[in-house]
């Protein structure tokens, strides 16, 4: 009969130990708690003292730089106005200066031909006086006036200034007259529509004179 097989004892290689390991106990120490005052609000800085003499000086100059602003501004508008009233003080002269330049040129009675002539004459220039300077034309024109035995009369019915060339001291007025001859015996001819175009000249000293005379169309 067999035996029953025996069973060895076995154990993991390496030298055996006479005691068993300790195990290590895990020890858990607390941190210290920091203790936290409780925040308190800041009081704000005290505040400069301010500066009073700077303040004041800035206000002035503040106060003399607007002073300026508006006096220059009041200036300037002044500046405008007299320019702008210099300027149609000249161009009323202009008109005023072709207007009696015509009533020269129309106007005239037998007891003075030769001072009328003589005055439209003196306010001419130019192109207009050339031409009456010539061919004895003054002389002939105060013949004609002394052959009609008459008078004659013009009124200005209206005049514009139509244009100026500040580059020749030229200006064109538009001029319309109504001219009346009154005969020897005072009887009144039909009056004679006229419409001119008169250049009128300025020179260096400001003094105006009829320049040219001209027919617009339509005119007499």
């Amino acid at each position: 009969m067999s035996r029953p097989a025996r069973r060895r004892a076995s154990r993991a290689a390496g030298p055996a130990s006479a005691t068993e390991p300790e195990s290590v106990t895990a020890v858990v120490v607390d941190a210290p708690t920091a203790k936290v005052r409780p925040s308190m609000s800041a009081a704000p800085p005290p505040r400069r003292p301010a500066h009073r003499g700077l303040v004041a000086l800035v206000s002035l100059l503040t106060l003399v730089v607007l002073a300026g602003a508006v006096a220059g501004g009041v200036a300037w508008m002044l500046a405008t106005q007299r320019t702008e009233k210099a300027q149609l003080a000249r161009d009323q002269r202009f008109v005023d200066t072709a207007s009696q330049l015509v009533i020269n040129m129309f106007s005239y009675n037998q007891d003075d031909i030769d001072d009328s002539v003589n005055r439209f004459v003196n306010s001419t220039s130019g192109p207009l006086r050339d031409m009456l300077s010539q061919d004895n034309n003054v002389d002939n024109l105060k013949a004609i006036f002394r052959d009609t035995n008459a008078s004659s009369e013009a009124v200005i019915n209206g005049a514009a200034l139509e244009k100026v060339d500040n580059v020749s001291g030229n200006a064109a007025v538009l001029v319309s007259a109504r001219v009346t001859v009154t005969d020897i015996d005072g009887t009144n001819k039909p009056s004679q529509p006229y419409r001119m175009r008169v250049i009128v000249h300025e020179d260096d000293n400001g003094h105006m004179t009829g320049y040219d005379l001209k027919y617009p169309d339509g005119g007499n």
